[in-house]
């Protein structure tokens, strides 16, 4: 018999189950460049924001730092005239769930933890960490493709396809985009990285907010091409691969996105992001029934 309704893998597990205790802080008088370096080094794409006596006052991400070098900002300026505030919380009891609820319904990448208001902060939770445990609870299931044969003699087992969850369509840009074109088409569509094609339409890298927050760091002219800057590599997925394997994939790559394709490499067809792998709440199937998972 074919399992098909979906069942919330997430239902029992806290946040504290699954945020990270590691916060990276900066004062509010830290420079714009200090923050860049510590986002580099911790490989985070956030970090916190705090005033003099340690409260927490903003946040500054990645997406911030784009904007100010898209605005010409000086790199040693203050982080208080970049952050947005305040930053989000919620507990560490709170069900993990309703935590991936909040990030959807603000449109955040992440919440702070902490016990109650004004209490120390105790950890973070981000889409890399609930796509983490996603994967840890599904490989040791029993109906993991790394313990059962795609093909069970005794029920079958309807898993989630890549196609099934990736954001359809993808949008390129020419090699020789200028910075500040990509930072404008990054903005204006909320992603994360854009792929970049030769004139023949062919990919050929990848400029990701990462890449571009290294080239402000380094001083690079937004009016340089993405060409310059680019990740050579495009990480990528048949489109029919399982879920499993591309969470797979994108958690032992350490990247965040995978570029989905048809056929050939060339023919991309969408994107599958972390936050699209959080999404099902579930990293293998349909059929995760929260009465047998062991956290």
């Amino acid at each position: 018999m074919a399992h098909s309704a979906p069942k919330d893998t997430l239902g029992r597990v806290r946040v504290g189950q699954a945020m990270r205790r590691q916060v990276i802080y900066r004062q509010e008088d830290a420079t714009i460049g200090s923050a860049i370096n510590a986002l580099i080094k911790y490989k985070v794409s956030g970090c916190l924001v705090v005033d003099g006596q340690g409260r927490p006052t903003g946040v500054v991400s990645k997406t911030d730092i784009m904007g100010a070098y898209y605005a010409g900002i000086p790199i040693d300026a203050p982080l208080e005239t970049i952050m947005n505030g305040p930053p989000l919380f919620c507990s560490p009891n709170m069900p993990l769930s309703r935590a991936l609820e909040i990030m959807r319904e603000k449109r955040v990448y992440r919440l702070f933890v902490r016990t109650e208001e004004d209490a120390p902060v105790e950890g973070l939770l981000a889409y890399p960490d609930i796509v983490g445990l996603l994967y840890r609870v599904c490989r040791h299931c029993d109906f993991s493709l790394r313990r059962r044969p795609a093909a069970d003699p005794v029920e079958e087992i309807v898993r989630y396809r890549v196609s099934e969850v990736m954001t359809p369509g993808v949008t390129s840009l020419p090699l020789d985009t200028p910075l500040y074109g990509v930072m404008e088409t990054l903005a204006a569509h909320r992603f994360g990285a854009l792929l970049l094609t030769d004139a023949a339409g062919v990919p050929r890298g990848v400029v990701s907010k990462t890449d571009l927050v290294v080239a402000y760091r380094r001083g690079v002219s937004p009016q340089s091409p993405a060409r310059d800057v680019m990740t050579p590599t495009v990480f990528g997925c048949l489109s029919n691969s399982a879920l499993e394997d591309a969470i797979r994939l994108m958690i032992f790559s350490d990247i965040h996105r995978l570029f989905v394709y048809e056929d050939r490499e060339e023919n991309i067809v969408g994107v599958l992001s972390l936050s699209d792998a959080a999404r099902v709440r579930s990293g293998s199937c349909h059929a995760c029934a929260t009465s047998r998972i062991h956290i």
